[in-house]
């Protein structure tokens, strides 16, 4: 078993390990996924979530033994990387690593702070009349700009991987979640835009975003709005047709 720490948590090893041996008949459900699953645990008397990534098979389990890093590094590491360049997610406290007789890795867990938050970008998108929401989406742009600043792709950067909380004044907190899959890379303008694009945002909301990106960034609005028009609408229709042919196969199999 590898078990990689922070230093703020070191002095917590023994119960942090504890919780990984004990994942399955301890903590409350918070995800339970086909692939992952999440659980709320309590460690010195904090509230932290418990990401366990699923037993691989044996051809990924050597593609990530050999290859890659785990979901869990990946996403412990990450998450440092946001922390140092001012971009809130919840604390990373450890990840985990357990490996089978062959020596390839099986299991591994993700620890991290729990983060009690009101919302996510998904409930904006289903209430057109939802409270602010024109201002959470103009903090929400600048929140990603920050990220791209900070030459973040964030890959998975969709409705629910945006955890949101409600401060005083109309102000929000934004903390990335399920950091797995990252590139850290200088973005182009058309590659910034792009990243926008599986949020699902309806077209008023993407000209809130082009308005408030062109502001942070100097560009054109104009330009911008271009761009999220036919990044996010191609998407949609990518989604879409697949949702499609999948209902279209599942008829012509009865």
């Amino acid at each position: 078993m590898k078990v990689i720490i922070h230093p703020q948590y070191q002095l917590f090893e023994k119960e942090i390990i504890n919780l990984a041996r004990n994942y399955h008949n301890q903590g409350k459900i918070l995800v339970e996924g086909a692939r992952n699953s999440i659980k709320i645990h309590e460690l010195n008397q904090e509230e932290v979530t418990l990401k366990f990534f699923k037993k691989l098979g044996f051809f990924k389990a050597i593609i990530y033994t050999f290859f890659r890093e785990s979901k869990a590094k990946r996403s412990f590491n990450y998450a440092n990387y946001l922390i140092d360049h001012q971009i809130k997610t919840p604390f990373p406290i450890a990840y985990i690593e357990e490996k089978n007789s062959l020596g390839l890795l099986s299991n591994s867990y993700y620890i991290s702070a729990y983060i009690p938050y009101d919302f996510t970008i998904r409930e904006l998108i289903h209430d057109p009349f939802f409270k602010d929401r024109k201002t959470i989406i103009e903090q929400f742009t600048a929140f990603t700009y920050s990220m791209h600043e900070a030459n973040v792709n964030f890959l998975d950067h969709s409705p629910g991987n945006t955890l949101i909380v409600k401060k005083e004044n109309q102000q929000y907190d934004f903390y990335l979640i399920d950091l797995n899959r990252m590139k850290f890379e200088k973005m182009s303008w058309y590659k910034r835009m792009d990243n926008f694009k599986k949020m699902w945002l309806s077209k008023q909301m993407l000209k809130i975003v082009a308005t408030t990106y062109a502001q942070l960034s100097h560009q054109s609005i104009e330009s911008l709005q271009q761009i999220l028009f036919k990044t996010s609408g191609d998407f949609k229709r990518k989604i879409n047709k697949k949702k499609w042919l999948k209902r279209k196969m599942k008829h012509l199999k009865k």
